[in-house]
């Protein structure tokens, strides 16, 4: 075995920390480190031996960086780590320049921090992650994997916004954002059910974070993310759509900084401002408040509305994939959202969704309706295998 088959995968969220060590394409030990902030406690799974690991963490690891300096001594004591290659890190941000994955270094570290403000929930913690791994393993090459460059080539119409031409060319621009994930359900789409690969497809990606893409011939014609991790669908703890003129009233009538502001569409809206009770969409789902009926209920309307808008992007739908956390496993979810679909002759079987089969949709449907586990971990692993052979 080479040392390019010897590769480390970390994917820093907003609150976790996902982590996967290969040795080829195997994976030898993957798991997480979660509620970061607030209670941590890390999970793993050992592939050789099927050995399953959880344990809290002490507060001391309650952020990120801290949490890589607890998780990298107890991987050691499981499978041999001193000789990483490469280390493969989802960085959330890549700008416009970056539309493919990029081995890191000083400068390129240094140009992805001052897209923080673009996405300051994610940015901050991949850097973190970074970081700590350049300092883990200093011989081996940091590859940064971006969830924007999926979308890099999408059309100029769904490029830009309606603003003067030189804030365009500053870089105020939609990218879109869960690149990796798309680019997996591709991959799987493309050797799986090559007929659905080319045609007419949307993904969408429902988790705390949650967007959706128009999908053609592999590539990205539209998507629900903008310039930011902000818009589009509403999510966990962030707002989605807003009419930019509740931001001017927030700022001027109502006073607040833009620092309140930040935390106010990034940490308080989405499902948790709208039900007053959780971000999390199993609490809602067994409440029985109306308020968290409510949130449900604008969820998939929006979901709804813009499976709509990516149809016309389109010109119509062929297949349509369910994906991440709350699209893989809430089947009352899905099937709401593709309940009373008559127009786009969608119909879904009620008992392989209960189940969550991989195909869901019924013989009679139109639409092709499909539920795929997404794996950005393995998607980072790919491009950091393909950056060190382009080296070799």
């Amino acid at each position: 075995m080479t040392k390019a088959d010897t590769i480390l995968v970390l994917n820093s969220g907003s609150s976790s920390i996902k982590f996967n060590f290969y040795e080829g394409k195997n994976s030898q030990v993957s798991g997480q480190v979660s509620g970061l902030g607030a209670s941590p406690r890390m999970s793993f799974k050992v592939g050789s031996t099927g050995k399953n690991v959880d344990c809290e963490l002490s507060q001391q690891a309650a952020n990120h960086e801290a949490a890589l300096q607890h998780l990298l001594p107890l991987l050691k004591g499981e499978v041999d780590i001193s000789d990483v290659t490469a280390v493969g890190h989802r960085v959330v941000h890549g700008g416009a320049l970056h539309s493919k994955p990029f081995k890191l270094d000083k400068n390129v570290r240094c140009a992805l921090e001052d897209l923080t403000p673009l996405a300051p929930l994610h940015q901050p913690h991949n850097l973190s992650g970074i970081d700590a791994a350049t300092r883990a393993f200093p011989n081996a090459v940091q590859v940064a994997c971006f969830d924007t460059a999926f979308h890099r080539g999408h059309p100029w119409v769904n490029d830009t916004f309606a603003l003067p031409r030189n804030l365009y060319e500053e870089g105020v621009r939609r990218y879109g954002f869960h690149g990796l994930s798309y680019e997996y359900i591709c991959d799987h789409l493309k050797t799986f059910h090559p007929d659905t690969f080319s045609g007419k497809l949307v993904v969408a990606h429902l988790g705390n974070g949650a967007s959706m893409c128009a999908i053609r011939d592999g590539k990205s014609i539209g998507s629900t993310m903008g310039f930011t991790a902000l818009d589009g669908l509403p999510m966990g703890t962030r707002c989605g759509q807003l009419d930019p003129g509740v931001l001017l009233y927030l700022l001027i009538s109502k006073g607040m900084s833009s620092d309140e502001v930040s935390n106010l569409l990034y940490k308080e809206s989405g499902l948790k401002g709208l039900s007053g009770e959780s971000q999390d969409m199993r609490t809602l789902l067994s409440s029985s408040s109306i308020e968290a009926r409510q949130a449900i209920d604008y969820y998939v309307f929006r979901i709804r509305r813009e499976i709509g808008a990516m149809a016309a992007v389109l010109n119509g739908v062929e297949t349509l994939v369910f994906t991440g956390g709350i699209g893989e496993n809430a089947a009352q979810i899905r099937e709401e959202i593709c309940s009373n679909q008559d127009w786009l002759e969608l119909s879904i079987n009620k008992t392989l969704n209960a189940i969550h089969a991989e195909i869901i949709s019924t013989p009679q449907s139109h639409v092709r309706v499909l539920v795929i586990p997404t794996n950005e971990e393995e998607m980072i692993r790919r491009h950091t295998s393909e950056l060190l052979a382009s080296y070799a």
